[in-house]
């Protein structure tokens, strides 16, 4: 039991309370009958588990004393051998302390012997080296040829037949022109041809890339005048050949990477060296390329894309090598730059203008071209306004209104085209021209594009549009084609602004030129708008007209005044109208957007409330007739719920509940008229509306009229 006892002890977390559970739990089962309580036999449990737990508990403190003993004895015997390695320790410190002053004390007497040997040599190794050139200096003082020392014939000994010319060529500046004049003409003549065997020697350790013999003839040669030279050969040798085939520029970079590091073990003056390495790239490879692709003009479409690559990758080119430029030659890249393509750029504006106009000149042709259709000055719609004056005055048509087939003469893609083509030259008049020089570039460039694509294009083909659009009145449905014009011109428009927002805004914001864009956009959009509210205005006239002159024509006054019972349903007039109609709504809700959507079905809806009254007016309405009437109501109330007008909806609940008083009973007009939907009329509308009921005279001078006619 104790080995059990332990081990649910170290069970964690312990609870005194679940031990004494399961201790209960066993008891009870080791009873016979476990279902009954025995309170003695848990009783003698406790008291023997008690006992039980003493034992145990007397075992685990003697086992914690034999455990302490032990842990006690360790410490002391860990103590003893720190002592004694404390002790090991102090003593080492003190044999290092003796043994470094004697290294210092052997030291200074190494110094000092060092320097009596160097105050002792060096005065020797001098008059060794003086003793040495003074030979040399005899065999070019001498008269007659050279004789050729074993030091300046040996290609092995050239670094020091390098360090000996050099230190005679500096004695030799010193000496007087007269009687050594040949003598320093010997020397210099040795100096040149030694100078030059190190920059050939410097040619070949660069062809097979020995840096250490390249660095060691730089060093060299750094003592010489033709130290340019060895730089010039070089950089002439590392860009000798093709950087990448026929594209340049990406051949550059990794040219320039792969130098750098050569030229930062090599020379002494990397960042110079570098400099020169890059200004010899852009003066002679990148100048002579550039001439190169930009020499032929005659495809000028093709030269300036051309030279706004060229442009821009020069400039990324210059980014990109920036790094490997000295901080005094912040401004070199740019200036080179702008000398490579000085001449180009000044006559750039020019060119890109010309070629803008030309190419939105030809897709216009092109466009009306294809449509087989000869552009004509517009009337301005002077011809227009006589024509309805005298159609209106005399009720006659003078001559027929040209639609073109429905054709809108108004291209998606061919303003499309336009546009790509002014981004174009945007986009290569914000990199090629200079600050001063790029709002005005970009106002032209705007300009033109306004001129093509909304005065020649847009503009005409609304002036097109306006006479396109049937006079009023007529009685044949009109043919609407204006509203596809519309749709257009608004596609049209957004386009415009999306570039004017991306391409031209950029260019002009924050300069004198910005307001002169503002306001020449405002007035163009302007005359558009207007032009666009004329012909919408004329298209809804048409519309509305054609139902006035229908409803006169067709709609017969047996209609609302039959003589005999008939099917209350609508009248064929009227389902003529709405059949005609709802296509017209569907038309308009497709082809105008935004705010216009809905003052364009507004005005269409109070237009034809307006039609639909006055017809109402002209005629008289009996019992069945007033049913048929309110029909009629009920189906132009259905057509124009597709309005989603909430005014033109009042307004035909209006019409529906005056239509009403043409059918309730006399007796009825009274509570009627003070009803939510007429309580607020005009009384003198209300009154207009009863007196249209044929039984009237017979009611007028009834009390029911009471208050409404008075």
């Amino acid at each position: 039991m104790l080995s059990q006892y332990m081990e649910e002890f170290e069970q964690e977390p312990f609870e005194v309370g679940e031990f004494i559970e399961r201790l209960t739990w066993r008891t009870n089962n080791e009873l016979q009958n476990s279902e009954e309580f025995h309170p003695v036999a848990l009783h003698d449990t406790f008291i023997q588990t008690i006992k039980d737990l003493k034992i145990l508990q007397e075992k685990q403190q003697s086992k914690c004393e034999r455990l302490e003993e032990s842990l006690r004895q360790e410490k002391e015997s860990h103590a003893k051998k720190i002592a004694k390695l404390q002790e090991r320790h102090q003593t080492a410190i003190d044999v290092f302390g003796q043994l470094d002053e004697k290294i210092n004390s052997v030291a200074g007497k190494i110094m000092h012997l060092g320097e009596q040997l160097e105050n002792v040599n060096t005065p020797r190794s001098r008059s060794v080296e003086a003793q040495k050139l003074l030979n040399f200096m005899s065999e070019f003082l001498a008269a007659g040829p050279v004789i050729v020392n074993d030091i300046f014939a040996d290609a092995a000994r050239l670094s020091e037949a390098a360090d000996v010319i050099q230190k005679l060529y500096a004695i030799s500046q010193d000496l007087p022109p007269g009687n050594f004049a040949e003598s320093k003409r010997k020397i210099e003549k040795k100096y040149d041809e030694v100078e030059r065997r190190l920059i050939e020697e410097f040619a070949t350790a660069q062809k097979s890339e020995d840096i250490e013999r390249m660095k060691t003839l730089a060093q060299i040669l750094s003592q010489f005048k033709g130290y340019a030279q060895c730089v010039d050969a070089y950089i002439e040798q590392s860009q000798m050949q093709p950087y990448s085939g026929k594209d340049i520029f990406i051949g550059i970079v990794p040219l320039c990477k792969h130098h750098y590091e050569i030229i930062q073990k090599v020379f002494a003056n990397p960042q110079q060296v570098m400099s020169k390495f890059i200004l010899n790239i852009y003066q002679l490879k990148l100048h002579q390329y550039a001439m190169t692709k930009l020499e032929d003009k005659k495809d000028e479409e093709k030269y300036l894309r051309t030279l706004y690559e060229l442009y821009s990758r020069t400039l990324k080119l210059s980014t990109d090598l920036q790094i490997y430029m000295s901080t005094i030659d912040d401004d070199l890249l740019q200036k080179l730059t702008q000398q490579i393509f000085m001449k180009h750029l000044a006559g750039y504006a020019e060119m890109e203008t010309k070629c803008l106009t030309a190419k939105c000149s030809t897709e216009l042709e092109k466009f009306y071209a294809s449509k087989k259709h000869q552009k004509t000055e517009t009337t301005k719609g002077f011809r227009r306004n006589m024509e309805v004056l005298i159609a209106t005055r005399a009720n006659i048509n003078i001559a027929a209104i040209e639609d073109y087939g429905g054709e809108t003469f108004l291209s998606e893609e061919l303003a499309i085209n336009m546009l790509q083509e002014a981004k174009a030259s945007l986009k290569r008049c914000r990199l090629l021209s200079n600050e001063t020089e790029l709002p005005g570039n970009a106002i032209k460039l705007n300009d033109i594009l306004l001129r093509f694509l909304m005065h020649e294009h847009v503009d005409y083909a609304l002036e097109l549009g306006l006479q396109a659009v049937p006079l009023a009145e007529g009685r044949v449905f009109p043919q609407l084609y204006f509203f596809d014009v519309v749709q257009k011109t608004n596609i049209i428009v957004h386009l415009l602004d999306k570039l004017c927002h991306t391409s031209v805004i950029p260019c002009v914001s924050n300069t004198p030129k910005y307001s002169d864009y503002v306001f020449k956009k405002r007035i163009l959009m302007e005359q558009i708008e207007t032009k666009l509210d004329q012909g919408l205005d004329r298209s809804i006239s048409a519309v509305i007209g054609w139902v006035k002159v229908y409803l006169q024509y067709e709609q017969k006054k047996t209609d609302y005044k039959p003589e005999t019972d008939v099917d209350t349903i609508s009248s064929a007039a009227c389902l003529q109208v709405v059949q005609s109609l709802q296509p017209v709504i569907v038309q308009i809700k497709k082809c105008v957007d935004g705010e216009n959507l809905q003052n364009v079905l507004t005005e269409f809806g109070t237009r034809l409330h307006r039609v639909i009254y006055d017809h109402l007016q002209t005629m008289q309405f009996n019992t069945a007739g007033a049913m048929c009437a309110i029909c009629d109501v009920n189906e132009y109330r259905k057509c124009i719920r597709e309005l989603d007008s909430p005014l033109v909806t009042q307004l035909f609940d209006i019409l529906h509940a005056l239509c009403n008083l043409l059918l309730v009973k006399p007796q009825n007009l009274q509570e009627v008229c003070t009803g939510d939907t007429l309580n607020y009329l005009d009384k003198s509308v209300v009154r207009q509306f009863i007196q249209l009921r044929t039984d009237f005279r017979i009611i007028k001078n009834t009390n029911y009229l009471k208050g409404i006619i008075e």
